[in-house]
């Protein structure tokens, strides 16, 4: 019986392990086979990847996931869009449509795979014009191959050797490219045996899927541990298996990826390097289409072997690089050209390629490229406004680079019209060619008649009137520079600060309707008005008389006061005596009207008239520091003027807070002696005041470093202003005078030189002796004369303070005046962009809308990060009555009807033949530094630059600006006034009219672009 059991309980164990050794048998040949066809693991990812999808939603996505910061994730923007949409949200843009993740691929993502999509090859900025046509494209990388057959079989040959030689095998359609099982097995043995013999160098197991997530989306392209090694290989798979279980299309694309984007380092002059036909240019200067045909092509048919020969070595070098690309390509060419030998034996004797092809490889050198790749010209001109909205764009995205801007998966659809665009700047061009701007008319008596026509920079901006919007459309200029003319730059536009100063005068006259119209006649007469300011006696008289008290007829009555053309008045103004010329010297006799003088831009009518303008700020407000000083026995004036000086003092250092707050040293003493005519006596108040505590020779060396060219004071004068001008021996108002600056902004600039960051508290703490030693010490001299001549220069520079607040709501740009009448010609500068929108304001009847030159940005197009925001103007606001917008269109129409800029009149026509209305205003600028001596004669002058501009609006709802502007001292050169740029705004006209009459009766589409 014990013989009996033990005997089948032998039998049984021998059948148990006959039983296992057959089921280990059978799940070997199982797992041989799945690792042969990967027929279960097809079924599984692909099971996954079809319930990895995503779809578009209206508004902002409850569940987009975006990917982690990554090389490439990094360049197309996805990994930074979070913060791109977050800055996008404070300026204004909405989002439209986002991508909704299903719970498969948010799963997917949230367990810390790489999100399964058909990634893109190529990615780049696109901007698109109105019309959505393509203004502006950019692809990295450049030069790929489009299609899998595109590829030379030797490289492809070659590829697989190296890296993954079983991907392409047609016998099992279904095998997975993520993993190539023998390989891993080889590298995974071999590592093993390394950890304990110390060796660190060991062969790679992944395949050309697997590297491509690695270098994708792997943190700076790298993988640093065992998990995302597992990471990129799931991800790997099932980004295969997306289309189904077949992968034989799937394994090709993946060829295709890998050699279009595996990446090569960095070259100078190019950036970084992704992709062989990229790679072929900037490490070996190599034309991509001629390297395609060559490898082609059998080399005994054309006899190029050679020639295939260095183009094979040359591509083999950089398939072979990418593993340890910026190692190669940082070293000598030595290294790199010996382990690409070493390659080209291997594959000639596996028969990858041929002996002779391999033969002649070996004999040629690679010859890497060791200059910086040579820049493509471009025609800064002709991407002027691409540029701009580039230069835009990266300030909305927070001061990007334009060089990662290119990178991103980003289209943006600009407000711009591209064929307006390119017509505009094609003509700008052409007019550098004399024989062109004669034709163009531009060779006339005060245009070109004198100077070189291509030296002349000409810049044209030009917005469209919308509902909620200014639509920018035409943005350019001739200057093969990025420079913006019409942004970046600060210049002495003329007589276009006439324009600026009216629209100043007629606000001023709507204030006081306001104030003053509801009165009647006896209470008019009454009333108590300074005698200096006329403006206001002559409103309270105008309305006492009036029948026709509206706004609109007292803005025309204004219109009609008359001025004294005469050049012989000096005026005390800006801290001295100053004369001013006309233009036209048949005007000095004439008294005109407001609108006249306009028309005709007559300086000294706008002299007067800001000087009307200045005195009704200095001497409007009850209780101000005019009136408090007129009377010299006030007896309230003692008691008042503590209080009042202080109050005062406060109400100015705060306005200059305004001003230098958050500016450096450097930048606040730019900004202080930028409205200030540097003279040695001016120089020394302002650096004994700014830094008491430098040497003689520090003094000195400031001083004579802002001097202009010429000037050299002696250095007894220099000692002797150094110790008059010495803090403890001059007062801070007797330096503020001699400076030319405001003592209180003065003593401000020299405080936060030394407590950059303080706080408006401990700045007014600090200046409470200050505030009161100023107005004190002006208020206790003796001498009234001298006393009333500072407080007036003081007072003048208060209400030109008021002058600019009220410019700066016009959209003025800078952050303060020149304290003059000069102001009114143009003396305080000015910005062409800025000027298009004040003009912009009066077409929109007074309100301030913002201009729009973005419409709608789309990110990351067909991705599962894909984003559409569009552009929701920011809030109009009213700045100038409509009364006062009409009056002033109509003031500026007379200047081309009649005026200065009658040469346009025409220029403008219908299909019908009606004459299209054009207003404007035009200005020349012409900068000098001038230097004077003794008794105010004039020691040298100095040109600068040269401009003519012309403001306009077409049919008042077309808007911009036409400047013509020479640099430097090449100005001299010229003598072209105003006139030029009107006149090339009429051969103009031609250009604009398809813009023009598109808009006309299409609201819903102003210039016919698509909204």
């Amino acid at each position: 019986m014990w013989k009996k059991l033990v005997s089948w309980l032998f039998w049984l164990r021998f059948k148990l392990a006959v039983a296992g050794l057959v089921l280990l048998v059978v799940a070997g040949l199982v797992i041989v086979q799945e690792m042969r066809s990967s027929a279960y693991q097809a079924r599984f990812f692909a099971d996954l990847a079809s319930k990895a999808t995503y779809t578009m939603g209206a508004g902002p996505s409850p569940s987009i996931r975006f990917p982690q910061s990554a090389p490439y994730d990094d360049r197309l923007g996805y990994a930074q869009l979070p913060v791109f949409l977050a800055t996008l949200k404070t300026r204004d843009f909405e989002i439209d449509q986002q991508a909704r993740f299903s719970t498969g691929l948010a799963k997917i993502v949230d367990d810390g795979y790489f999100a399964p999509y058909l990634e893109k090859t190529q990615g780049g900025l696109r901007i698109l014009d109105c019309h959505n046509e393509s203004l502006f494209q950019e692809r990295y990388p450049k030069r790929v191959f489009e299609r899998f057959d595109d590829i030379a079989p030797m490289l492809v040959q070659s590829l697989l050797f190296i890296e993954n030689r079983e991907l392409l095998d047609a016998t099992h359609p279904q095998r997975n490219p993520a993993v190539e099982w023998d390989r891993l097995a080889n590298a995974v043995l071999i590592k093993g045996k390394n950890s304990l013999t110390g060796d660190s160098r060991s062969p790679g197991g992944s395949t050309l899927a697997t590297q491509i997530e690695k270098y994708r989306h792997s943190p700076e392209g790298r993988t640093s541990s065992i998990q995302e090694k597992l990471q990129q290989m799931v991800s790997a798979a099932l980004r295969a298996y997306q289309q189904g279980e077949d992968t034989s299309a799937v394994r090709r694309q993946i060829v295709l990826s890998y050699m279009n984007t595996m990446p090569l380092s960095a070259k100078a002059g190019f950036g970084e390097v992704h992709g062989l036909g990229d790679g072929l240019w900037a490490w070996y200067g190599r034309d991509f289409t001629q390297v395609n045909r060559i490898l082609q092509t059998p080399a005994a048919a054309v006899g190029e072997l050679d020639a295939q020969a260095l183009l094979y070595k040359q591509s083999l070098s950089l398939l072979i690089s990418q593993r340890r690309p910026s190692y190669y390509f940082d070293t000598k060419e030595a290294e790199l050209e010996q382990v690409t030998d070493s390659h080209l034996r291997l594959l000639g004797s596996a028969g990858v390629i041929t002996p002779a092809l391999r033969d002649a490889a070996l004999k040629a050198k690679l010859n890497r490229r060791t200059s910086k790749v040579p820049l493509t010209a471009v025609s800064f001109v002709s991407q002027k406004a691409a540029n701009a909205v580039r230069t835009h764009l990266a300030g909305l995205f927070g001061g990007s680079r334009l060089y990662d801007l290119d990178r991103l998966d980003l289209t943006v659809a600009s407000t711009l019209d591209a064929p307006a665009q390119t017509a505009v700047t094609t003509l700008l061009r052409e007019l550098r060619d004399p024989a062109s701007a004669k034709a163009a008319g531009l060779n006339a008596r005060q245009l070109l008649e004198r100077g070189d026509p291509s030296k002349v920079v000409y810049s044209f901006t030009l917005y469209e009137r919308g509902a909620d919007t200014n639509y920018l459309r035409v943005q350019t200029d001739n200057f093969d520079q990025p420079l913006n003319i019409n942004e970046g730059t600060k210049l002495d536009l003329g007589s276009t600060a006439k324009l600026r100063t009216l629209v100043t005068y007629l606000d001023i006259m709507d204030k006081l309707h306001q104030r003053l119209s509801t009165l009647d006649a006896a209470q008019l007469r009454a009333l108590e008005i300074d005698r200096k300011d006329v403006l206001t006696r002559w409103a309270a008289d105008y309305l006492a008389k009036a029948e026709d008290k509206s706004l609109s007829a007292m803005l025309d009555a204004a219109l009609e006061r008359r001025y004294s053309a005469s050049p012989g008045e000096g005026f005390m103004t800006g801290g001295g005596l100053h004369h001013f010329d006309n233009f036209t010297h048949d005007d000095d006799s004439r008294v005109m009207s407001v609108r006249d003088g306009l028309r005709n831009s007559v300086n000294l009518v706008f002299i007067r008239l800001m000087r009307d303008i200045v005195h009704h700020y200095m001497f409007l407000t009850p209780g101000s520091s005019a009136k408090l000083l007129q009377d010299a026995d006030d007896p309230r004036r003692a008691d008042y003027l503590a209080r009042f000086a202080d109050r005062e003092g406060q109400v100015f250092m705060r306005r200059f807070l305004v001003k230098y707050q958050g500016k450096t040293a450097e930048e606040a003493q730019e900004l202080l002696l930028g409205n200030v005519r540097p003279t040695t006596t001016r120089l020394a108040a302002i650096f004994r005041t700014l830094m008491p505590q430098a040497s003689l020779a520090e003094f000195s060396a400031l001083v004579k470093d802002n001097l202009p060219d010429g000037i050299d004071p002696a250095e007894p004068k220099l000692a002797r202003l150094y110790e008059q001008d010495a803090p403890e021996t001059m007062s801070l108002a007797d330096r503020g005078y001699l400076a030319g600056v405001h003592p209180l902004e003065l003593w401000l600039v020299g405080y936060l030189r030394n407590h950059p960051g303080a706080s408006q508290t401990q700045v007014m703490q600090a200046s409470v002796a200050e505030r009161q030693a100023v107005y004190a010490w002006l208020f206790s001299t003796h001498r009234k004369q001298a006393q009333d001549k500072r407080i007036l220069g003081l007072l003048e520079g208060e209400g030109f303070l008021e002058i600019h607040r009220q410019w700066a709501q016009m959209g003025y740009p800078f952050d303060s005046l020149v304290p003059s009448y000069a102001t009114a010609l143009g003396a305080s500068a000015d910005r062409p962009a800025a000027l298009a929108e004040l003009m912009g304001i009066l077409v929109n009847d007074g309100v301030r809308k913002p201009n729009t030159r973005i419409q709608s940005l789309h990110f990351a197009d067909a991705t599962p990060y894909e984003t559409q925001l569009h552009y929701k103007a920011g809030k109009a606001e009213r700045v100038l009555a409509p009364e006062v917008a009409q009056a002033m269109r109509g003031a500026i129409r007379r200047v081309v009807d009649e005026g200065t800029a009658k040469r346009v009149k025409q220029a403008f026509v219908r299909p019908d033949g009606s004459i299209i209305p054009v207003g404007g205003k035009t200005g020349t600028g012409d900068q000098r530094f001038d230097t004077y001596g003794a008794g105010g004669r004039l020691v040298s002058s100095r040109v600068v630059n040269r401009s003519a501009t012309f403001v306009f609006n077409i049919d008042e709802r077309f808007f911009g600006t036409l400047i013509a502007y020479v640099p430097g001292g090449q100005a001299a050169n010229y003598d072209f006034t105003s006139g030029l740029p009107v006149q090339l705004l009429k051969v103009l006209a031609p250009k604009l009219m398809p813009l023009i009459n598109g808009a006309a009766g299409d609201a819903a589409a102003p210039g016919g672009c698509v909204l």
